[in-house]
């Protein structure tokens, strides 16, 4: 039995994909767009910009809380973060404090342990750093992009569930289709807290008097490994009667390994107070029921609706689900072909075949589904005598079959069918096989 319980939290930051930037006209798609071409005074900080925030992107921020079971403040504001780091040019950022657009929320796993989700909050992404040798540049097309951050509460003990949970949120933000969450262009970005909790605090509901943070991973499997890794590196300090540094560390793909960057701050060290130049944001009841109407069906609800309407086991159910535009192209193959085929067979044809949604019409996969089950008749004598023929080449076989090997029918099977060189029924082949073996 571990001496040791994880204990860990995750802060998760989606980019939203709105036009503008948060807070000004910037256009906000800035991958791989020249450094510094996409900046304004507003979005740098300059002296007397104001900023004026993008009601659609707080609009999603509020949808993606709805996803995820939260409260909705109806009453909410914007506060100043202060910080100096290289990347921020203001030397403080705009986001949210004590009065988040969504708090107290969950996502339930398919263990069925249920995550509980702190807040949900809106706030503008930083530039971005990039090193070159022994110089350091940056790029401030991203500064200003609209980012919400998903704090969960520490509810996770492995890194099994942390990874479950950031696909499941990624699935979300997807079928809302307000972030295309691409891992490798930083849409999306993952940081764990991780402790380890004692036997006696975990008796007593006591959390570790220190947390480390790895900061901007880009990827579900680093982040499990990242996980991992700083578990066991946490186990071997505290077995030496140590306490881990409360840190912020990087992971290094490189080494397999994390690696100290600074010293962790608390709430209280970036000084938040309320953004001057921003008044308080406002929503109605009615405005929040709007936003929750054009909410689509989420994940979890299609899965279960495909398993109990279309009969479709829970393999091909979540399959079929994982993406929003493949969920509704098997819905209308199943409407095209509702009255000839099986869900279960344009399941299998989707699943099995890699089905290219984007080349292959429902019409079409439907025909092609129909035409392959059509068969030619083959004349009784002509089908004996290519049987014969096949049980003489095959007599091992034969035998194997005749001693309870079941299986070996198969194999029979195939080389006759390859002998008939037609498309014809398969079950009288089989017939045709089991009465020539004597």
């Amino acid at each position: 039995m571990n001496k040791y319980t994880p204990i860990i939290g995750l802060e998760t930051h989606v980019e939203l994909k709105t036009n503008s930037k948060m807070f000004c006209g910037c256009e906000a798609k800035y991958f791989g767009k020249e450094p510094n071409t996409i900046t304004c005074p507003v979005c740098l900080g300059l002296p007397g910009a104001l900023p004026v925030p993008n009601k659609t992107a707080i609009d999603w921020c509020i949808k993606i809380s709805l996803s995820l079971n939260c409260k909705i403040n109806l009453f909410s504001k914007f506060d100043r973060k202060n910080y100096f780091y290289p990347d921020l040019s203001k030397g403080y950022q705009i986001s949210q404090y004590d009065l988040p657009f969504g708090q107290n929320g969950s996502i339930t796993l398919s263990n069925g342990k249920i995550i509980r989700i702190r807040r949900v909050h809106m706030e503008e992404d930083t530039g971005k750093l990039i090193h070159e040798g022994e110089s350091s540049l940056i790029d401030f097309n991203r500064s200003g992009v609209p980012l919400v951050e998903i704090v969960t509460e520490p509810d996770f003990h492995n890194a099994t569930d942390v990874k479950e949970y950031l696909q499941k949120l990624r699935q979300i933000v997807r079928y809302l289709e307000v972030a295309d969450a691409d891992m490798e262009k930083g849409d999306m970005r993952l940081e764990p807290n991780i402790s380890l909790s004692s036997k006696q605090q975990a008796i007593s509901n006591k959390l570790p008097d220190y947390k480390v943070e790895i900061k901007n991973i880009n990827s579900f499997k680093f982040v499990e490994k990242a996980v991992n890794y700083e578990i066991k590196r946490q186990t071997e300090i505290l077995d030496k009667k140590e306490t881990p540094a409360q840190e912020t560390r990087g992971w290094d793909e490189a080494k397999q390994k994390t690696f100290s960057q600074r010293s962790k701050e608390d709430a209280m060290d970036y000084r938040y107070f309320p953004e001057p130049d921003i008044p308080p944001i406002i929503y109605t009841e009615k405005d929040i029921e709007k936003l929750k109407i054009a909410i689509p069906e989420l994940p979890d609800q299609k899965l279960k609706r495909f398993e109990k309407i279309f009969g479709l086991p829970r393999y091909d159910a979540e399959i079929l689900t994982r993406d929003r535009k493949m969920a509704n192209y098997f819905e209308e193959t199943v409407r095209v072909g509702k009255n000839e085929i099986k869900p279960k067979q344009i399941a299998n044809e989707i699943i099995n075949k890699k089905i290219d949604i984007k080349k292959i019409l429902p019409i079409a996969l439907v025909k092609q589904i129909l035409n392959a089950k059509q068969t030619i008749q083959i004349d009784q004598k002509e089908l004996d005598k290519i049987i014969i023929e096949t049980l003489n080449e095959n007599k091992k076989a034969v035998d194997e079959y005749k001693s309870g090997k079941e299986n070996v029918l198969m194999f029979l099977l195939g080389q006759a069918m390859k002998k008939i060189g037609k498309k014809v029924n398969i079950n009288i082949v089989k017939e045709a096989i089991i009465k020539n073996i004597k």
